[in-house]
């Protein structure tokens, strides 16, 4: 990545990619059913909100030190001081808590690691747009810094933030869509049950 141009497009794919992939792998949950027993099929779905409210609100707490400087400055404080990619760690709890949601702790990991493994890929383009951008101060970034899995021990903060209100609205609508899993699996399971889908596999 030498541009901003180029990192763009690359963006850009990276959203197409994603949105097919979340796209197919709903797609094949349609025919999935947790094997769990009720109660703890019930028990699995409440902590995948729990999960996707932990997202919701880590990805604001992001965008309260991010928000309008990405790819202009390096943030090194608040979840920026624990993770170099703290938004993309939270989305991945997100992708746990939708996994929830559907009954089965198997499709959470199974979700959760495909969000990782995708990211991952994402990550890799961006350290070398950041790395041509900054130099040696990024470079020193990511001595500090773990590119993914926090390191608690590490964390700093600042005594006052500049807030972009539209920035952390936008970000909170957006992570509202996770909550559009819930009735989409409620409506399977529905739908499963009354033999409209056919169930090819339990898994737990």
């Amino acid at each position: 990545m030498q541009s901003m141009k180029e990192m763009s497009r690359y963006q850009a794919r990276r959203r197409l990619a994603v949105a097919v992939i979340i796209v197919l792998l709903f797609l094949a949950l349609l025919f999935v059913r947790s094997a769990w027993p009720r109660g703890t099929h019930e028990y699995i779905e409440a902590f995948g909100l729990g999960f996707i409210m932990v997202a919701i609100l880590g990805r604001m707490w992001c965008t309260l030190y991010i928000g309008g400087h990405k790819g202009a400055q390096i943030i090194r404080t608040g979840p920026y001081s624990l993770s170099r990619n703290p938004l993309y760690v939270f989305s991945t709890i997100g992708a746990f808590g939708i996994g929830c949601l559907t009954g089965s702790l198997g499709v959470a990991l199974l979700l959760a690691i495909a969000c990782y493994i995708t990211f991952l890929f994402v990550i890799l383009a961006e350290e070398g747009y950041l790395e041509n951008t900054f130099g040696q101060p990024y470079r020193d970034y990511k001595l500090e810094v773990p590119r993914f899995f926090p390191r608690f021990s590490g964390y700093r903060d600042v005594e006052t933030l500049t807030i972009r209100p539209k920035t952390l609205y936008n970000t909170f609508f957006d992570g509202l869509v996770f909550f559009v899993a819930f009735p989409f699996f409620e409506t399977v399971e529905h739908l499963q049950t009354a033999g409209f889908i056919p169930i090819l596999f339990y898994t737990y």
